[in-house]
């Protein structure tokens, strides 16, 4: 198990660009089983789970060659029906749950699919019930395998058919695995209630332009009209909106000026507004974003004076994989708030960590948190911590990056499976973190 050894307290210049997004990449490579025509990706970025999924698809038939740092060519012509159903692919994704998505694809183009109960982060319960729910509702038949509890989804006619649905929550992954069904079933689908994140409507641009008709993009009512077969495209991923909100939150922790190049100003959503929020100022350069160094920020009321409330919520509201990096940017601001996870149940329980550096944050229930910034008067203290998920993981080294003294995290396999070489990329602007 490697783990990082980071001196706080140096200051960040210069610029960085994001890596692709992470949760875009699995979606678009999982869509490349669709067809058994080429299929070209530019921007994959280069970290643990995309890797893995990459391995997977290999093993399961897929030809892939790297056409360069971040290309690739996927050609699923021939794919091994036998290791479907084995118990060796049903254990590799159990610890990839980005291995959700390939269900949608195999179970449209082969009519079978095997899957386990889902792995990744120790954040509490993630339900699968949206993805299962609709494929059920496409036509599909659920079933569970005795030896290891996994879950089989079959159609008996070997082609789903189109289907009105209505999800029982804005799943994102759900929603691409019923988009990528739905795009080779017989008639028509519509999904009301659908995730409409950028990650979604790249996906249904991308199958767009192999062939698929896809009405409503951008909106939270898709119409798919479902086609026999669909052919090869060329696509490229969008920066990660969340590595964004991570670089806005190390440069304001370190109180550095930081330029992020190339972010997709437009698919940013709600991510720039909730920093400045927090005191934070960000200038929008084209497509670039300036963080300016401040001295202090300060937390906005609201406007009846009351302590000011950050939550996740679905786009165009803020991400949640975001909610870690803003409660460890309000320990050094000035003011309270409130952080509110409203999907997780256990992805706060990292705060402690935080306590133990000397933040001032009161655990109210598995769900929210009150955040007192210290506003740099006292600054926070090295720590020894491990992390338990991406987003705790990366949250806990802004806090490491800013804390007086040498802090260890172990465990960064997790912030590997997210963040593409981060202790290269941030000791090129200045911090000083070592990976042993």
């Amino acid at each position: 198990m490697s783990k990082f050894i980071i001196e706080g307290g140096h200051r960040l210049s210069g610029e960085i660009a994001p890596q692709g997004a992470k949760n875009e990449a699995l979606q678009i490579l999982s869509a490349t089983l669709l067809t058994d025509e080429e299929v070209i990706v530019h921007n994959v970025p280069d970290i643990l789970d995309i890797r893995n999924l990459i391995a997977l698809l290999a093993d399961m038939g897929v030809k892939i060659r790297c056409l360069g740092a971040g290309s690739y060519s996927f050609q699923a012509d021939k794919i091994n029906a036998a290791y479907l159903s084995s118990d060796e692919f049903v254990n590799r994704c159990a610890s990839l749950r980005g291995s959700l998505l390939v269900v949608g694809p195999l179970l449209a183009r082969f009519g079978r699919a095997c899957f386990p109960k889902p792995g990744g982060d120790k954040i509490g319960r993630r339900k699968v019930d949206t993805h299962i729910t609709g494929l059920l509702n496409l036509g599909a038949e659920l079933s569970v395998r005795g030896r290891d509890s996994s879950y089989v989804l079959e159609c008996s006619g070997r082609r789903l058919s189109g289907a009105y649905m209505l999800l029982d929550e804005a799943s994102v992954t759900g929603t691409a695995n019923i988009i990528m069904a739905a795009s080779l079933a017989k008639g028509v689908t519509t999904v009301y209630n659908a995730a409409c994140e950028p990650y979604i409507q790249q996906l249904c641009r991308m199958l767009v332009g192999m062939g698929a008709e896809i009405e409503g993009i951008g909106s939270n009512l898709l119409t798919i009209h479902g086609k026999d077969s669909l052919g090869g495209v060329v696509h490229k991923v969008l920066p990660d909106m969340i590595e964004v909100g991570s670089f806005i939150g190390m440069a304001a922790m370190t109180r550095s000026s930081l330029l992020i190049k190339n972010v997709s100003r437009k698919n940013l959503g709600m991510i720039p507004e909730c920093f400045r929020r927090l005191g934070i100022g960000i200038e929008e350069r084209g497509d670039d974003l300036f963080v300016e160094a401040r001295s202090s920020y300060e937390i906005e009321s609201n406007l009846d004076g009351s302590v000011l409330t950050v939550a996740d919520a679905p786009w165009p509201g803020l991400t949640p994989d975001l909610l870690s990096v803003m409660l460890v940017v309000a320990t050094q601001c000035r003011g309270e708030v409130l952080i509110h996870q409203k999907m997780f149940e256990s992805r706060l329980f990292f705060v402690d960590r935080l306590i133990d550096m000397g933040a001032k944050i009161i655990l109210c229930d598995p769900h929210r948190a009150v955040v007192i910034g210290l506003d740099h008067h006292s600054e926070l203290r090295a720590n020894h911590m491990h992390s338990p998920d991406i987003r705790a993981g990366i949250a806990m080294l802004i806090a490491a990056m800013s804390a007086k003294g040498t802090s260890v995290i172990d465990n960064i396999e997790q912030i590997d499976r997210g963040y593409e070489h981060i202790d290269e990329r941030l000791n090129a602007l200045g911090a000083k973190i070592t990976r042993v």
